[in-house]
This record gives C-alpha cells, sequence and structure tokens, in this order.
C-alpha cells in the first residue's frame, strides 16, 4: 500500500512530466523517491477536464519501476491517447490528473466462464480480457463511475478489447483482474487525495 504522501508524489510528478513536456518537448528526469516508488508496478495516469475525460494511458504489468512508469504515462496520456487529440499548454490549468497504482493482474479461475460475475467485485477490481491478440482494460474506478454491475463490467472490458460484449462466457478468452490505488487531485493543481472506490466520485 502506498502512503497519501507517496502517491501525492506520484500525481505531482505526473503533472509535472507534462507541463515539460507541452512546453519545452522534452522527458524530464525521474525525481528521488523512496525505495517503494522505485519497485516495478502497473500504473495509469487518467486526465479529466470539466468532468470528463480528457486521455488515459498506462502500464498494464508491473516491468518498469513505478516512478518511470508514471513519467511515461504521463506524456502518453496526454499526447499519444488516440481518443483525443494531443493536449496543449492553455489546458494545463483545467485538466485534473489521476494516478491509479496497480497490483499484479491475476487470473480469474472458474470451473465455467458463467461464473466469473461472482468472483468481481465491483469498486475492488480492475480487469483485463484477451482473446487472440485482442486485449482489453479498464481500471477498478471505470465500473463505479458508469454504475455497472460485474456482468455489465465483464461486457464493457470485452468491448473495449474488440471482441463481442459475451464474449467473457467463451472458455478461451482469458480474464485477469487487479487492484488499484487511486490518487487524484481536487481541482487542477489542488490537494491530492486518495479516492475510495465504493463511492462515485
Amino acid at each position: 500500500m502506498l502512503s497519501l504522501e507517496e502517491g501525492t508524489l506520484l500525481v505531482r510528478t505526473a503533472r509535472r512530466t507534462i507541463e515539460t513536456y507541452l512546453r519545452e518537448r522534452r522527458k524530464p528526469s525521474a525525481p528521488k523517491v523512496p525505495p517503494k516508488l522505485r519497485e516495478p508496478r502497473g500504473v495509469f495516469v487518467t486526465l479529466i477536464k470539466g468532468g470528463e475525460l480528457r486521455g488515459c494511458i498506462g502500464h498494464p504489468l508491473p516491468t518498469t519501476p513505478l516512478i518511470d512508469a508514471v513519467i511515461d504515462s504521463a506524456i502518453s496520456s496526454a499526447t499519444r491517447d488516440p481518443r483525443f487529440p494531443p493536449m496543449v499548454p492553455e489546458e494545463l490549468t483545467e485538466v485534473e490528473v489521476e494516478v491509479s497504482a496497480l497490483t499484479k493482474p491475476e487470473p480469474i479461475k472458474v470451473k465455467t466462464p458463467r461464473e466469473y460475475p461472482e468472483h468481481v467485485v465491483i469498486g475492488r477490481d480492475g480487469l483485463i480480457v484477451e482473446c487472440g491478440g485482442y486485449a482489453g482494460l479498464l481500471l477498478p474506478q471505470v465500473a463505479v463511475e458508469w454504475g455497472w454491475d460485474s456482468e455489465e463490467f465483464l461486457s464493457q472490458t470485452c468491448l473495449k478489447a474488440g471482441l463481442p460484449p459475451d464474449s467473457w462466457l467463451d472458455k478461451d478468452v482469458q480474464i485477469r483482474k487487479f487492484s488499484a490505488q487511486v490518487f487524484r487531485e481536487k481541482g487542477p493543481r489542488g490537494e491530492v487525495e486518495e479516492r475510495k472506490l465504493t463511492e462515485k466520485t
């Protein structure tokens, strides 16, 4: 578990990275951080503008030191999310930064695919669906924000992977889950808080 201080450091690093990249077109070096923030972990950086998604990209797997993954994900979220045009410096005062530090994804073990919904807890679990070269990931907070139940969450993750929504019933589909600690600014450049995912915020 990360402390609020550590989470705040990650969010501040993400914001500083985006500001540096947009204004100077360079990737800043990583700051000195506690050893825990140099351990390999998955992470996503999410940008919110006016209550709407403005970018979200990350590293699903723990293959990179957390602080380095935050820096890389921050730049990608701001400039490489194919759903949005690249951010411009003028948006920096309008965007809130959110960092989700992930646990290692683990396969959901079931006897039959119909049991999957019983093993997915809304507000705790994020999902990864993979099949035949297709893959999709949704963070735990997405299901909370949209008010989905576990079946809807599974279906929406299939859609994110480019698969039919009922693909989670296919025995060839692999489904993994993970949890996340989510730290987010209260308004652009505001104080950082840890989000409690059981409630919509």
